[in-house]
């Protein structure tokens, strides 16, 4: 395995993780955001408000977005086994 095909792995790798935590990360940061202000305008200061709906939005982009993220990981993954055997060299 050459040098450059380790970094090519690694950046392939993190790439990917990123691509994969963007949707519901997102998702949880705008719903996070909007119970926020709405907790400040009102001065409502309960704790369970927030967690609740950020895990509805997480749960939400995970169907909206599964079907797009499994063909993400199956791409990586094909294209990680596809080069098993230079690995072998």
């Amino acid at each position: 395995m050459t040098d450059q095909l380790a970094i090519q792995f690694v950046r392939d790798a993190l790439t990917t993780t990123i691509l994969l935590s963007g949707p519901p990360l997102g998702f949880a940061l705008a719903v996070g955001l909007a119970i926020s202000v709405f907790q400040a305008v009102t001065q409502i200061n309960e704790m369970t408000l927030s967690f609740v709906p950020k895990i509805l939005a997480v749960f939400v982009s995970l169907i909206l977005f599964g079907p797009w993220m499994l063909n993400t990981m199956l791409a990586y993954t094909n294209a990680v086994l596809a080069y098993l055997p230079q690995l072998a060299r």
